[in-house]
Protein backbone atom coordinates (compact mmCIF):
# COMPACT_ATOMS: atom_id res chain seq x y z
CA UNK A 1 0.00 0.00 0.00
CA UNK A 2 1.40 3.52 -1.24
CA UNK A 3 -0.17 6.75 0.65
CA UNK A 4 0.22 9.82 -1.20
CA UNK A 5 0.37 12.95 0.72
CA UNK A 6 -0.46 16.26 -1.10
CA UNK A 7 -0.04 19.05 0.95
CA UNK A 8 1.80 21.17 3.80
CA UNK A 9 2.32 21.98 7.14
CA UNK A 10 3.05 25.82 8.37
CA UNK A 11 2.90 27.78 11.43
CA UNK A 12 -0.45 28.08 11.00
CA UNK A 13 -1.49 24.20 10.55
CA UNK A 14 -1.87 20.98 8.30
CA UNK A 15 -3.15 20.96 5.15
CA UNK A 16 -3.43 17.68 3.55
CA UNK A 17 -4.74 15.89 0.65
CA UNK A 18 -4.11 11.85 0.90
CA UNK A 19 -4.62 9.39 -1.48
CA UNK A 20 -4.17 5.40 -0.94
CA UNK A 21 -2.77 4.82 -4.37
CA UNK A 22 -4.18 1.04 -3.93
CA UNK A 23 -7.63 2.04 -3.77
CA UNK A 24 -8.24 4.26 -6.35
CA UNK A 25 -8.98 3.26 -9.86
CA UNK A 26 -7.72 7.11 -11.87
CA UNK A 27 -12.01 6.95 -12.12
CA UNK A 28 -12.09 10.87 -12.29
CA UNK A 29 -14.98 11.23 -10.42
CA UNK A 30 -13.36 13.43 -7.80
CA UNK A 31 -11.91 15.81 -10.61
CA UNK A 32 -15.26 16.18 -11.98
CA UNK A 33 -16.49 17.85 -8.78
CA UNK A 34 -14.32 20.02 -7.60
CA UNK A 35 -15.52 23.47 -7.79
CA UNK A 36 -11.46 24.69 -7.54
CA UNK A 37 -9.91 22.44 -10.37
CA UNK A 38 -7.46 21.40 -7.44
CA UNK A 39 -7.48 18.26 -8.54
CA UNK A 40 -6.42 15.56 -11.92
CA UNK A 41 -5.79 12.56 -13.29
CA UNK A 42 -2.40 11.68 -13.94
CA UNK A 43 -0.39 8.64 -14.90
CA UNK A 44 0.25 6.12 -12.17
CA UNK A 45 3.55 5.92 -11.79
CA UNK A 46 3.68 3.95 -8.35
CA UNK A 47 2.20 0.68 -10.10
CA UNK A 48 3.76 -1.58 -12.72
CA UNK A 49 0.56 -2.46 -13.97
CA UNK A 50 0.06 1.93 -14.62
CA UNK A 51 -3.00 3.06 -15.12
CA UNK A 52 -4.30 6.28 -13.76
CA UNK A 53 -5.14 7.92 -10.29
CA UNK A 54 -5.64 11.24 -9.02
CA UNK A 55 -3.36 13.66 -7.90
CA UNK A 56 -3.30 17.52 -7.02
CA UNK A 57 -2.30 20.26 -9.44
CA UNK A 58 1.14 21.37 -8.52
CA UNK A 59 -0.34 25.16 -8.59
CA UNK A 60 -2.44 24.16 -5.50
CA UNK A 61 0.20 21.68 -3.54
CA UNK A 62 0.99 24.85 -1.25
CA UNK A 63 -2.19 26.83 -0.91
CA UNK A 64 -4.70 23.97 0.06
CA UNK A 65 -6.04 25.88 2.67
CA UNK A 66 -7.16 28.79 0.45
CA UNK A 67 -8.19 26.53 -2.93
CA UNK A 68 -10.01 23.46 -0.46
CA UNK A 69 -11.59 26.17 2.15
CA UNK A 70 -15.05 26.38 0.38
CA UNK A 71 -15.48 22.77 0.38
CA UNK A 72 -14.44 22.56 4.31
CA UNK A 73 -17.50 23.25 6.49
CA UNK A 74 -16.04 24.72 10.02
CA UNK A 75 -19.42 22.59 11.90
CA UNK A 76 -20.49 19.12 11.33
CA UNK A 77 -19.51 16.15 9.49
CA UNK A 78 -19.89 16.91 5.76
CA UNK A 79 -17.58 15.80 3.63
CA UNK A 80 -15.60 17.91 1.01
CA UNK A 81 -17.42 16.18 -2.65
CA UNK A 82 -13.85 15.08 -3.63
CA UNK A 83 -14.35 12.63 -1.05
CA UNK A 84 -17.88 12.07 -1.57
CA UNK A 85 -17.57 11.24 -5.18
CA UNK A 86 -14.43 8.90 -4.16
CA UNK A 87 -16.92 5.62 -4.24
CA UNK A 88 -13.54 3.66 -3.79
CA UNK A 89 -12.74 5.42 -0.76
CA UNK A 90 -9.02 6.14 -1.41
CA UNK A 91 -9.31 10.30 -0.57
CA UNK A 92 -8.52 11.56 2.95
CA UNK A 93 -8.92 15.38 3.20
CA UNK A 94 -7.26 17.21 5.89
CA UNK A 95 -7.22 20.57 6.96
CA UNK A 96 -6.35 21.62 10.86
CA UNK A 97 -5.08 24.72 12.48
CA UNK A 98 -2.21 25.33 14.65
CA UNK A 99 -4.65 25.32 17.37
CA UNK A 100 -5.48 21.63 16.57
CA UNK A 101 -9.32 22.77 15.27
CA UNK A 102 -9.79 20.29 12.65
CA UNK A 103 -11.70 22.72 9.49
Amino acid sequence: MLIANYGYKDGSGEYFITLDTDKCDGCGKCVEVCPASVLEVIPNEFDIEDGNIMGVRDEHRHKLKYSCAPCKPTTGDIEPPCVTACLSQAITHFLSSAKGQVL
